[in-house]
């Protein structure tokens, strides 16, 4: 028996939720769902779950990889330099710990949460 059926939303405990919500907003270009002062919500529509970002007063930046997240983002691009390129222009960041070789790339995002960019296969 399956009780959960569709993953809906992944959330992202953060300190500037409409901030970083603005960051991703502009990296996907998905829809904003929702927005307030603690939470802000982009949909993905048909796509897949969508992203939310939760306030948290005592969030601190991870220290990539010293501070290895409990759960991360991985998202496909169609060209990996090109993404990378447009990415970092956004205001993510590329640390020099990259454990994906050729196979993927990890950047932050402007709060410092590690994602990764995967080539999409040919």
């Amino acid at each position: 028996m399956s009780v959960l059926t569709q993953l809906a939303t992944v959330s992202v405990n953060c300190a500037d939720p409409v901030a970083l919500a603005a960051f991703y907003q502009k990296a996907t270009g998905w829809q904003l769902a929702d927005s307030g002062e603690d939470f802000a919500a982009l949909s993905a529509g048909p796509a897949g779950p969508g992203l939310a970002f939760v306030r948290v007063p005592a969030d601190r930046t991870p220290n990539w990889p010293e501070d290895a997240p409990s759960l991360h983002l991985d998202f496909t691009v169609a060209d990996l330099p090109q993404a990378v390129a447009a990415l970092l222009a956004l205001g993510a960041g590329r640390p020099d710990f990259q454990p994906g070789g050729d196979g993927w790339t990890v950047l932050t995002d402007p709060e410092g949460h590690p994602f990764c960019l995967v080539p999409a296969s040919v």
